[in-house]
C-alpha cells in the first residue's frame, strides 16, 4: 500500500516534530532514513532489500573510486555500479517487455517459442533511486564530487522519502552537502513558502488531475467509438491531468522537504507556456531532462560532432528517455516522437539575436508546441500502439460531432486554473507566489485553495501517475 494524501498528511507532521526535537544532523539523518524505509516498506517491505543492495554497492564503489588512481581500474569499478543499477532496473522493470518483444520477433520469422511464465512485480520508485545512485558514482568517477564516507548520510540521499517514489531525481552535487551539514529550523518565510507549495500541489493533484482522471479514462477506453471533439478534449484533459499530477507531486515533495531544511531540485517551470519543443524540455521534468543530458546525451557526443551525429544522439536519448518511463512500445514511440521534434527544432535557422516577435506570433508558437506535445501524450496514455493510432485517427478523420459536455466543462475548469497558476508564477517569478503577498490576499487565496481541495476530495481519488515509473 502506497501512502495516500491523507496518510501522508499524518505521517509528515509526526516525522517533522521528532526531527526538530533531535539535535545534530547525523541523528536527524537516521530519523529521516528510518522514516523513509517505513514510507517505502508500507508498499512492500520485501523490496527494501533491493534498495539496500544498490545503496551498499554505490557507497562502496564511490569510496573505492576516490582511492584509485589507475584509470582502467577506476573504469572497471564504475562498471560495477552501472551493471548493478541497470541490471536491477532491467530485471524488475523490463524483463517482461524484452521477453515479449523477443517472442513477437521470433513469430515474425515463423518460430513459436513458449512465452516466459516469470512475472516480476515492479518496485515503485525504482527508476528514481537507481538514477540517484548512477549519478553519484559517475560524478565521483569524474571527480566532480568527493565520495561520501558516512553510510547513513549516503543512504538517506538515496531513500529520502519526500522524493523517493516520484522524484525529483536527486543529484548528489546538490543534496549530499545538505545532508552533511547542520540544519536550522525553517524561517517564517520558509514556512510560508513550504505550506504554499504543499497546498498548491494538492490543488494541482486533487482539483486538476483527479478531477479529470475518470473522464479521461472513459474517453481513452471508448476511443474507437468516441467523436473527434470528445477525443480532442480527452487528449487535452490528459495533458492537464499528467501535468497537474506530476507537478503537484513535485510541489508537495519540495514543500515537505523545505520543512526539513532540505531543498530539492525544481522539476517544472510552466512547460505548457513554451514557445518551442527545446524550451518545453528545459521546463518539463527538469530533473530527468538534465539527467539524460548530463549522463547520456553529452557522453554520446552531444552536439559536438556535426548535425547528423547530433540528430542520432537526440533520437537515442529521447527513445531511452521514453523507455525509462515504462516497459512498453507506446513509451518508446512517445520518446521517439519527441526526438523527432527536437531534431527538427535543432535544424531550424535560429532567430537573429535581439529580434523579438509579436504577441500574436508568440501565442501561435505556444499553441503549436502544446499540440505537438498533446499528440505525443496520446501514445503515452494509450495501452497499445494500435489504441493510440485509432485514437488519433478518430481526431484527424473528424469522426462525429457529439461533445462530452462533462469532459468539456472539467477541461475548461482545469485549463483555466492551470493557466492562471502558470501565468502568475511566471509574472511574479516564484512558484509559491501566494506566500509573498500581504496576509489578507494570501489568506483569501489559501482559503479558496482549501475550499477547492475539500470540494474535489469526495471521490475515490487516483494514484499518482509517476508512481508506476
Amino acid at each position: 500500500m502506497v501512502f495516500n494524501s491523507y496518510q501522508y498528511a499524518v505521517f509528515l507532521p509526526i516525522v517533522l516534530g521528532l526531527y526538530w526535537v533531535i539535535k545534530g544532523h547525523r541523528r536527524q539523518n537516521l530519523l529521516l532514513l528510518g522514516a523513509s524505509y517505513i514510507f517505502y516498506g508500507a508498499w512492500d517491505v520485501r523490496f527494501l532489500a533491493l534498495m539496500w543492495l544498490t545503496t551498499l554497492v554505490d557507497f562502496s564503489v564511490g569510496r573505492r573510486l576516490e582511492r584509485l588512481t589507475d584509470d582502467s581500474a577506476r573504469r572497471r569499478t564504475l562498471v560495477v555500479s552501472l551493471v548493478v543499477n541497470l541490471g536491477v532496473l532491467a530485471t524488475f522493470k523490463y524483463f517482461g517487455f524484452f521477453a515479449d518483444s523477443l517472442v513477437a520477433l521470433a513469430e515474425v520469422f515463423g518460430m513459436h517459442p513458449s512465452e516466459p511464465t516469470l512475472h516480476v512485480l515492479l518496485p515503485i520508485g525504482i527508476s528514481f533511486y537507481t538514477f540517484h545512485g548512477i549519478s553519484y558514482t559517475v560524478d565521483v568517477y569524474r571527480r566532480e564530487i568527493r565520495a561520501e564516507h558516512h553510510l547513513p548520510t549516503f543512504a538517506v540521499f538515496v531513500a529520502y522519502f519526500p522524493q523517493l517514489v516520484a522524484g525529483p531525481i536527486g543529484r548528489a552535487q546538490v543534496q549530499l552537502p545538505q545532508f552533511s551539514r547542520e540544519r536550522v529550523p525553517p524561517s517564517a518565510d520558509d514556512l510560508r513558502s513550504a505550506i504554499s507549495l504543499i497546498v498548491l500541489g494538492l490543488v494541482k493533484k486533487i482539483v486538476i488531475a483527479d478531477g479529470l482522471a475518470e473522464l479521461v479514462s472513459k474517453t481513452f477506453a471508448a476511443s474507437s467509438t468516441t467523436s473527434a471533439p470528445s477525443l480532442l478534449l480527452g487528449a487535452y484533459g490528459f495533458a492537464l491531468q499528467i501535468y497537474g499530477d506530476f507537478s503537484g507531486y513535485s510541489d508537495i515533495a519540495r514543500g515537505s522537504s523545505r520543512l526539513f531544511g532540505i531543498e530539492l531540485l525544481k522539476n517544472f517551470e510552466q512547460p505548457y507556456l513554451s514557445r518551442d519543443i527545446g524550451a518545453f524540455w528545459r521546463r518539463w521534468h527538469i530533473s530527468l531532462s538534465t539527467w539524460l543530458r548530463d549522463y547520456l546525451y553529452i557522453p554520446l557526443g552531444g552536439n559536438r560532432r556535426g548535425a547528423r551525429r547530433t540528430s542520432i544522439n537526440l533520437m537515442i536519448t529521447m527513445a531511452l528517455g521514453g523507455l525509462w518511463h515504462g516497459a512498453s512500445w507506446t513509451f518508446v514511440v512517445w520518446g521517439v516522437l519527441h526526438g523527432v521534434y527536437l531534431v527538427v527544432h535543432h535544424a531550424r535557422t535560429p532567430r537573429p539575436p535581439g529580434v523579438e516577435v509579436g504577441a500574436g506570433r508568440r501565442l501561435l508558437q505556444i499553441a503549436i508546441t502544446f499540440h505537438l506535445v498533446v499528440a505525443a501524450w496520446v501514445f503515452f496514455r494509450s495501452k497499445t500502439l494500435g489504441d493510440a493510432l485509432r485514437y488519433l485517427e478518430g481526431i484527424v478523420t473528424l469522426r462525429g460531432r457529439a461533445v462530452d459536455w462533462s469532459l468539456a466543462g472539467q477541461v475548461l475548469i482545469a485549463g483555466t486554473l492551470m493557466v492562471l497558476i502558470d501565468v502568475l508564477q511566471r509574472r511574479i517569478g516564484r512558484e509559491d507566489f501566494a506566500s509573498g503577498w500581504v496576509w489578507p490576499v494570501r489568506g483569501a487565496l489559501m482559503g479558496a485553495a482549501v475550499f477547492l481541495i475539500v470540494l474535489y476530495s469526495g471521490g475515490p481519488g487516483a494514484p499518482f501517475i509517476y508512481f508506476q515509473f
